[in-house]
């Protein structure tokens, strides 16, 4: 059925918004404006009358950077803030539409229809329908009746299957099943040989398949649950103070935006430091947040080669957010905040809790110096470092990721990433490492079960405008220098010294981390210290981890961006999402690699750092029957930014 945008007409909606509703440019939308666009896309008669009008983005459009930070910069109430518009995609007659809604007047801006490769997010009500086809399609049972399992204890759970070559008719999910019967833990006890295909939209079984019978994993062993346990009070935070108005938060010398959305989840923006010499707070990250994750499986057998997931762009870290615990996902003193966001018919969804904000003393120490050289005194200072947290977690099937923004006196910013949970456990008749005597893919970690070697990829998009927006990118090299003869009574040979290169194009700023030593600046050559430095933050990444499969694998040809650990672009309105917007069945021709084609020049300009924190996984024993915390992540770290530590007052 074609789709014509013609008879789209502007609807002026009853209720509209002035600019003293909301407190920051960059405010998610809130349930009346969600209401206020389902409204406007069910009584437009053009979109009302399609089939199967499903819902797949909602978010804010925009505004524009520049008139965001005009707004800031005035820091006077009362003034107006830029345009409120919102962008929306929907699935309906087999297409891809996008909208861009004014809020403000309640009408249409701008209308298409989206025709190159990918489809949006799926939504919960397909994924959760396409669980109960599988579990109604009689070939299905007369498979887990063969087995001799009770179909009231299978779990089926639906995969998305990526893009191999093939020519993309339509949106598909693999189902797969799972055994509850005896504990919780689903993931552990596979039920192996069995998968279906579901289109989504037809809602049909395309493809079945039953291969053959391999052992039930037992459940023993299997449960993570403990018996009764009370909650532990979490010890007392040393207390400066955390101010929240809306979305905006004020803790000692920080000012930021905490926001979120169904695809991201948590984001950062127009984060500040307070500069206690200059009396005024200087710009440091303008938004940030994970752009997409890739976890492929190392198994390239029928049952498991398509496992490789880009869980943001094709299920969504925001749509998948934990509600948090207090006093265990987060100290009792913690200020929590619901995530809101929109559902597949347009209605509101809030997940409660979705953010904590606390302040955190964990017995580190910010500085610290003993000094005897005083006659008759020992000196002892120390400082604890007491840091504000924002914590969000997704949990998506059997993985809960942690996600972490720390804000620290000293003007760092350290950016946790944490896994935990299940593993995903294939099942095999081996129960001793000594009969395997043909490849699995992994490591025999509990009778019957095999844990598929598999990487983590988080895809972090960093904005940052360093005391304003035109910065440069320094990858400031250390060398081995020899000392030359006739250096007076020297007796070394050597020392080394920094070597700053300027990053001038896109061809040139992505770097494989850890290949030589080297210091990674983002500077502001317009600005300088009192001492003629550049002002800047060093970009501190964690350890070298880069994709290892083949460049012409098409999970890999997808997240081609991957091959490089950080990269540099302009800032562009458009690129937020390191895979591209579109991610399901994408075929890697838009997104980061695309983008940085065009070797566009990065000197002196508003620049957007892509750092990506990454994991190979080879699964242990310690890892079943749950996953204890691996954590991750890098640090962005003043250089030459004040004057001074900034932790010490203004005497």
């Amino acid at each position: 059925m074609a789709i014509s945008f013609l008879v789209l007409g502007i609807i002026v909606l009853q209720c509209s918004f002035s600019a003293s509703d909301f407190l920051h440019p960059l405010d998610p939308l809130n349930a009346t404006e969600i209401n206020q666009i389902r409204f406007l896309v069910q009584n437009n008669t053009a979109l009302c009358s399609l089939p199967n009008l499903t819902f797949h983005f909602v978010d804010i459009e925009g505004p524009n950077k520049d008139d965001v930070l005009e707004w800031l910069s005035s820091n006077t109430n009362g003034t107006s803030l830029p345009p409120r518009r919102a962008k929306v995609v929907l699935r309906a007659a087999g297409q891809t539409l996008e909208l861009i809604l004014d809020l403000a007047a309640g009408s249409l801006i701008s209308h298409s229809v989206y025709t190159r490769h990918g489809f949006p997010p799926f939504t919960f009500d397909e994924l959760s329908r396409a669980i109960k086809l599988a579990e109604s399609f009689p070939h299905f049972q007369q498979s887990i009746a063969k087995r001799g399992l009770d179909m009231a204890q299978v779990t089926c759970v639906p995969l998305t299957v990526g893009w191999y070559g093939e020519v993309v008719t339509g949106r598909i999910v693999k189902v797969v099943a799972f055994y509850r019967g005896g504990t919780s833990n689903i993931f552990a006890r596979s039920i192996a040989g069995i998968s279906m295909l579901v289109d989504v939209e037809s809602m049909k079984i395309t493809q079945y398949a039953d291969t053959s019978i391999v052992p039930l994993p037992g459940a023993e062993g299997t449960e993570y649950q403990p018996s009764v346990k009370k909650p532990e009070l979490c010890p007392c935070p040393i207390g400066i103070g955390i101010t929240i108005e809306g979305n905006m938060v004020k803790w000692a010398n920080w000012n930021l935006h905490v926001g979120f959305n169904a695809r991201a989840g948590l984001i950062i923006s127009t984060a500040s430091v307070l500069d206690e010499q200059r009396k005024q707070f200087r710009q440091v990250l303008y938004r940030g947040h994970v752009s997409e994750t890739f976890v492929p499986y190392m198994d390239p057998t029928s049952e498991w080669y398509y496992r490789t997931f880009m869980d943001m762009g094709e299920y969504g870290f925001g749509r998948c957010a934990s509600s948090l615990m207090p006093l265990t996902d987060c100290p009792e003193h913690a200020v929590f905040k619901d995530g809101i966001m929109a559902g597949a018919v347009g209605q509101v969804e809030v997940v409660p809790n979705a953010i904590c904000i606390f302040e955190r003393y964990s017995g580190n120490i910010a500085w610290r110096h003993t000094e005897i050289g005083v006659p008759g005194k020992l000196i002892t200072r120390v400082e604890p470092e007491v840091t504000l947290v924002v914590r969000m977690v997704s949990t998506i099937g059997n993985y809960d990721y942690i996600l972490d923004w720390e804000f620290k006196q000293s003007g760092c910013i350290k950016v946790g990433v944490s896994l935990t949970g299940t593993l995903e456990l294939k099942a095999t008749p081996y129960t001793d490492v000594n009969q395997i005597k043909q490849e699995v893919y992994g490591n025999l970690i509990a009778n019957n079960s095999v844990g598929v070697n598999h990487d983590h990829f988080f895809t972090y998009h960093l904005d940052l405008d360093i005391d304003g927006q035109e910065n440069s990118f320094i990858q400031s090299k250390l060398q081995i220098q020899k000392v030359k003869k006739g250096w007076g009574t020297t007796r070394r040979k050597s020392y080394w010294k920094t070597f700053p290169e300027i990053v001038e194009t896109e061809a040139d700023a992505k770097f494989q981390i850890g290949l030589e030593p080297a210091e990674l600046l983002v500077v502001n050559p317009n600005q300088e210290t009192l001492l003629g430095n550049q002002v800047g933050y060093q970009f501190m990444p964690g350890p070298s981890v880069t994709a290892l499969m083949s460049d012409d694998d098409y999970p890999q040809i997808r997240a081609a961006y991957t091959k490089y650990q950080l990269w540099v672009t302009p800032y562009n309105e458009s690129e937020r999402w390191a895979a591209g917007f579109y991610v399901d069945r994408s075929q890697g021709d838009d997104g980061l690699t695309t983008w940085t084609s065009r070797n566009r020049s990065v000197v002196n300009k508003d620049i957007v750092l892509w750092y990506t924190v990454a994991f190979h996984h080879n699964p242990s024993q310690e890892d079943y029957p749950v996953m204890p915390t691996l954590q991750g992540g890098f640090e962005l770290r003043p250089k030459n930014f004040f004057e001074r530590n900034p932790m010490l007052k203004q005497q």
